[in-house]
């Protein structure tokens, strides 16, 4: 699922002053499902997101032509902020209805060691960080580090790296940022 859908579901939701809770009982499914979907962690198949629509009332063409209007908000709380990851590594987006971005900014939650995978990561941009709590491995171009909180680290995406969270005990969570943005 794109991550649009999960954006454009959220903001309609908001601007019919609906909650997950309400929406989910209109369209008779769990406020799970709709914090799931919301959170971009399962795709809705086209009928049923056509569900979730009718109870709004907004066809699917409306939902996927209408304009989202730009966010003007300069804070981003917690529960507004998407889960563009996983279970085991969790991205939340800061400022998420902005569009147009120059840069991401991201709360990274690394679970117990929880890796980007066995790849190496490369891409165009810049990209940095500042551990927050935990450790927080780091590898680029075959060179590896171990950093600590408040240890933070920067350099070109182009160069082959990869993330990992080395502990089996405790979670690790960074703040990061990438020009341009990859989310």
């Amino acid at each position: 699922m794109s991550i649009e859908v999960a954006t454009r579901l959220q903001y309609i939701r908001k601007k019919n002053g609906l909650s997950q809770r309400e929406l989910a009982k209109r369209a008779g499914v769990t406020n799970g499902t709709i914090s799931l979907i919301e959170q971009n962690r399962v795709s809705p198949s086209v009928g049923s997101l056509k569900k979730l629509l009718e109870s709004i009332p907004m066809s699917l063409a409306e939902f996927f032509t209408f304009e989202v209007e730009a966010d003007c908000s300069v804070v981003s709380r917690r529960v507004d902020m998407p889960n563009l990851g996983n279970e085991s590594i969790e991205f939340y987006l800061a400022g998420a209805g902005v569009k147009d971005r120059n840069m991401g900014i991201l709360r990274e939650v690394y679970q117990p060691l929880a890796d980007t995978g066995p790849e190496m990561l490369v891409h165009t941009g810049h990209e940095g960080g500042v551990i927050v709590s935990g450790q927080f491995e780091l590898t680029v171009d075959g060179a590896t580090w171990l950093l600590d909180p408040g240890d933070s680290y920067y350099f070109e995406s182009r160069r082959p790296h990869r993330f990992r969270n080395p502990s089996a005990e405790h979670v690790c969570e960074i703040v990061s940022a990438n020009s341009p943005p990859s989310f």
